[in-house]
């Protein structure tokens, strides 16, 4: 037992009840915002702007349904010791949103009415869709490839190249969590409740890890590398799981469209370690489209694009340029330190060395600090010597074109769920440039194909029968018969860019289900 004498009481009172007068104040802050007064004098001004004037004066960002703000819409922005939800009720003119709290920021939704007698009582886009496009705070930039989960469930999905973003939620996610990851950000977290039909505009925030030069130059990104390798089995796993994902590919000659191919899949991922079984696909539903309104002798199409995905798996098939064989032949140096959630993330620039002329990558590789997980790659063909590789990419069925590539990159990612990394999202852009013998000029295609996990399950997983098997190492959209209208029906896929739809739209595609968004 202890004792203390009264100076020590006194002492350890007086810490005890500095600590809880820190809780309570920021429990306080936190919950008690929206009821804290403010002065505003900006006049008229757009509705954008004076959100930015709240976050200035308060710290707190916004998180809102860009159907129901219209940041162009002028507004006026002069209070006087108000309330902040009175301010924003002011501005918003909208008696159908609510104001939550989640960390430092607001988010802005509409109101959801509670269920009468049972959950499906509810309107049913209310249960089954979250949609948005994800940004840089600072900047107002998209952040492409950014990973939105369901925390507990392991659903998910990744933003496009525009940064948008949709996921499908049944009622069995309502008390789950949307998380939103991106290397160098803050996490985000926001309750699936106050995310429920909802078209976000969800900002993140940069965070810049000051991390001293000679720190890092102590550091060897090669020994990183080697303990990244040896952690292999205890980061992704020694069962095999099910995931599930969505799939696409496409070859486009300037801004037409030729072909497009997409598909909902499963894989067997057997085990990172101790397995003799390699790992299988299983197509679930598949759709293509062709433009055959092109007046084109030249066609071409990407060479084993599944087959691909499971390769570019760098942490199962160990990256060319981390392999205890090969690493001699690449130059290594750790360039940053970036935040990553909760973590952070060495970054590690690799290229091959001058002398080595065999077609190599270049790129960076980011390693977690804590438990040397990969968390992402994104690395490229070298391409001084790229020619070296012409035939290995696509199939030309058009006589008399040569065709060559010019740009091959690649990104892999891994997500964590409950402690395990999955395979996250694949996505491969090759440029290749093709002439007619004795022609004078050049055409230019671009081949594009990208992988998505959205599931994934560890529980009575058993391998695929040889007869539900994909033709993996064939030309994907040479193996799909014809074109699905209702092909997505409760799965979810990732929405196209921008230049992707005006593509489809040319060719008179029906986009019912990209363009479609809950009311």
């Amino acid at each position: 037992m202890l004792f203390f004498n009264g100076l020590e009481y006194k002492r350890i009172s007086a810490i005890a009840l500095f600590i809880l007068l820190i809780q309570w104040q920021t429990t306080k802050c936190q919950s008690g915002i929206l009821d804290s007064a403010f002065t505003f004098r900006a006049g008229s001004v757009k509705t954008s702007n004076a959100l930015n004037l709240i976050t200035r004066q308060t710290g707190y960002y916004f998180t809102y349904d860009s159907r129901l703000v219209d940041p162009e819409k002028k507004t006026e922005m002069t209070f006087s010791g108000i309330k902040l939800h009175v301010i924003l009720n002011s501005i918003l003119q909208n008696d159908s949103l609510e104001f939550s709290i989640i960390d430092k920021y607001i988010i802005i939704s509409k109101v959801i009415p509670p269920p009468v007698t049972k959950i499906d009582s509810l309107p049913a886009f209310e249960l089954n869709h979250i949609s948005g496009i994800i940004i840089d705070q600072v900047t107002g930039d998209p952040l492409p490839f950014a990973t939105i989960g369901l925390k507990d469930k392991g659903r998910g999905t990744v933003t496009n190249s525009n940064g948008e973003f949709g996921l499908r939620i049944t009622p069995d996610c309502l008390d789950d969590t949307l998380s939103v990851s991106y290397l160098g950000f803050i996490g985000r977290e926001i309750p699936v409740r106050h995310s429920l039909g909802n078209n976000f505009r969800i900002t993140m925030v940069r965070e810049y890890i000051p991390i001293p030069e000679i720190v890092i130059r102590t550091q060897s990104p090669q020994e990183i590398i080697y303990k990244t390798v040896a952690a292999i089995p205890r980061n992704y796993g020694t069962s095999p799981a099910i995931l599930t994902g969505f799939y696409r590919e496409g070859v486009m000659k300037k801004d037409e469209l030729q072909v497009y191919s997409e598909a909902v899949l499963q894989i067997y991922k057997s085990a990172y370690s101790g397995s003799l079984f390699g790992d299988q696909i299983k197509v679930y539903k598949s759709r293509k489209l062709e433009n055959r309104d092109i007046d084109d002798t030249l066609a071409i199409r990407l060479k084993a694009g599944l087959s691909t995905c499971l390769e570019l798996d760098g942490a199962k098939q160990i990256f060319d340029f981390i392999e205890r064989g090969t690493m001699a032949e690449y130059t290594y140096r750790i360039s940053d330190i970036v935040t990553f959630d909760d973590e952070a993330a060495w970054v590690i620039d690799f290229e091959q060395r001058e002398g080595v002329e065999t077609p190599l990558f270049r790129g960076s590789i980011y390693i977690n600090t804590d438990d040397f997980a990969i968390l992402s790659a994104d690395f490229e063909l070298n391409p001084r010597y790229i020619h070296k590789l012409k035939d290995s990419f696509i199939l030309s069925t058009s006589r008399g074109y040569i065709t060559w590539p010019v740009s091959v990159k690649y990104m892999v990612s891994y997500r964590k769920v409950n402690n395990r990394y999955f395979l996250n999202h694949v996505r491969g852009d090759l440029v290749f440039l093709s002439k007619q013998k004795k022609k004078l000029f050049n055409s230019q295609f671009n081949v594009f194909f990208e992988l998505a996990i959205t599931g994934m399950n560890i529980e009575n997983v058993s391998r695929f029968e040889r007869e539900e098997l994909a033709p993996i190492h064939s030309v994907f959209s040479k193996i799909i018969d014809n074109y699905d209208p209702d092909f997505w029906q409760n799965q979810d896929f990732l929405r196209p860019e921008d230049n992707l739809l005006q593509a489809l739209k040319n060719m008179n595609v029906r986009l019912l289900e990209f363009t479609e968004k809950p009311e």
